[in-house]
């Protein structure tokens, strides 16, 4: 029989921490391997997706004994020690599922590239475990899915095991203007690896931590507008949102049908690639693993965002490196110093969100059992959460679900203008202007700035600089990729690499090229705060002669 999660409602405290002496930037993370790290499995976790996958194919290790280590890290890493409160629930059947991979594989029946390769979903990606599909939120407490979402059939198909569901922010961040990235009533605030006091960024908060922190092989993320993609460069790791429609919409809880998708979170490109495979869905897809090489940029004209490099000049800096590498890689840069955005071009995005959230949640409401989710539409969902304010609303309100409640119907003339408008905005006078107009393949830019602070009292507040377009690969609906670039003060963060509508495999390729040259993935320190960093200690203390 189902159950619901058992899980605290509200888990926002971190475990204690003694007072410790600053150290190195990247020298000694607060958390010791050797905690964690006693066996051939442990020491597996550690390795990239691909590197897994290869290990668990030769027999090397038994996809059961990698469970466990996840498990024991996610016990040790996750739910004690930083408390990162990035992995909100471990699904049951993962070791049976494993030993049966095992067993299967003993046979010399491989089931794919990702046979018994352990995988977090968010927790808004429906799977038939005995694991409720949250959103984060106290009404869906109980929200059992009787099927997989097509996204997890393909990576059960290609092999993988479901390890569990991730934290995010809850409702994918769309509740409220006022919200904090990464909190949700079931699962708490999910906490960034490299310095616990950052944002993790969201709404895909928990898979960029889980990720970043070794907690799986690799986890699956979702966003509408910067949601796999802030997380995946505020985390340190790589994040790739495909073209819309790539990957299925069904079996996700939704906000718009114009932008959601989901897409891979890892710590490579390659595996990013390899889960690609298996999530996205129908005839003739892609192998955007054989697409990768390390000429991939050799002859390629990209443009270049100056107007997105934003203001945090150490970000700046680590941009025009990177800009280098993809000079020295054979890439031919071109500058694009300016994108012309209509005025109406934000309030029309907001309004076609809250339009769409409105019909998209309402559907996906009634579509669940009504034994187990007591709302069935959003006007009753908000007086659930006024019913139950003292675990929904305590630390913002849902400002954004009454605001989508009075939006009108999608046969609205006034939304279909905006849509039309908003989409061709960021694509057909956005992306696709630039690569005609500069004769380029594809753009790059800063992904963003540095993680911002956690602030409960706030609430957001998206400091870095104003590094990033992101924003136009999301309305367009069109593939991104966010790969490291090095850190900022001991905060990582990412370049990103943008094309037109169906262009996954160009991009995906892009990325690894440029990754392969640099290597610049930055493990986890899970320091306190920035003081930490030992340069940021000195010079917080007064100056003496």
């Amino acid at each position: 029989m189902k159950t619901g999660l058992s899980v605290s409602l509200m888990a926002l405290a971190l475990a204690g921490f003694a007072a410790c002496a600053p150290v190195e930037e990247a020298e000694k993370p607060v958390v010791e391997e050797t905690e964690t790290v006693q066996g051939p499995a442990d020491q597996l976790a550690l390795k990239t997706l691909p590197e897994i996958a290869d290990a668990l194919a030769a027999g090397e290790v038994t996809s059961e004994a990698l469970v466990e280590a996840y498990i024991k890290r996610i016990d040790t890493i996750d739910r004690a020690g930083p408390t990162l409160q990035s992995v909100l629930a471990l699904n049951p059947n993962a070791l049976e599922d494993a030993r049966k991979a095992d067993e299967a594989l003993a046979n010399g029946d491989s089931l794919g590239p990702l046979h018994g390769v352990p995988i977090l979903l968010k927790d808004n990606i429906e799977s038939a475990d005995p694991v409720a599909t949250t959103a984060g939120a106290y009404a869906l407490r109980n929200n059992m899915a009787d099927k997989d979402s097509p996204l997890v059939k393909g990576l059960r198909d290609a092999g993988a095991i479901i390890l569990g569901k991730t934290n995010l922010s809850q409702w994918a961040n769309f509740r409220s203007g006022d919200s904090i990235s990464g909190w949700s009533a079931m699962g708490g605030q999910v906490r960034n690896p490299h310095m616990l006091d950052r944002t993790p960024c969201g709404s895909s908060s928990g898979s960029g931590a889980a990720a970043a922190a070794y907690l799986a092989a690799g986890t699956v993320g979702t966003e509408t507008n910067g949601s796999i993609i802030c997380p995946s460069t505020s985390n340190g790791i790589v994040g790739f949102k495909p073209t819309v429609g790539l990957v299925a919409q069904d079996g996700i809880v939704p906000i718009s049908s114009t932008q959601d998708t989901a897409g891979p979170m890892t710590r490579s490109v390659r595996g990013a690639a390899m889960m690609l495979n298996a999530m996205a869905t129908g005839e003739g897809k892609t192998d955007y693993v054989a697409g990768l090489n390390d000429t991939a940029l050799n002859g390629k004209r990209i443009g270049v965002l100056r107007f997105a490099e934003g203001s945090n000049e150490e970000v700046v800096a680590l941009y025009y490196k990177a800009l280098e590498v993809l000079k020295a890689q054979g890439a031919e840069l071109v500058d694009i110093n300016e994108l012309d955005i209509p005025n109406e071009y934000w309030r029309n995005e907001g309004f076609v969100l809250r339009a769409e959230f409105k019909d998209t949640l309402n559907k996906y409401l009634a579509s669940t059992d009504p034994r187990e989710v007591p709302v069935r539409t959003l006007e009753e969902l908000i007086a659930f959460n006024e019913a139950n304010a003292g675990i929904e609303l305590f630390i913002f309100d849902q400002s954004i679900f009454e605001e989508s409640q009075e939006q009108p119907d999608l046969d609205d003339e006034g939304y279909l203008a905006a849509v039309e408008g908003i989409v061709k905005a960021a694509g057909e006078n956005g992306i696709d202007k630039m690569l005609a107009d500069f004769d380029v393949e594809m753009v790059v830019s800063p992904s963003r700035g540095p993680a911002f602070m956690i602030d409960a009292v706030n609430g957001d507040t998206f400091g870095g600089g104003g590094a990033g377009a992101g924003h136009l690969a999301a309305v367009a609906g069109y593939p991104h990729i966010t790969v490291p670039m090095g850190t900022v003060r001991g905060l990582p963060v990412g370049l990103s690499f943008m094309g037109t509508a169906g262009d996954d495999a160009n991009v995906l390729a892009a990325g690894y090229d440029y990754e392969q040259a640099t290597n610049l993935i930055a493990e986890p320190q899970f320091h306190i705060n920035a003081e930490g960093v030992e340069r940021v200690a000195l010079a917080m203390r007064p100056f003496k002669q």
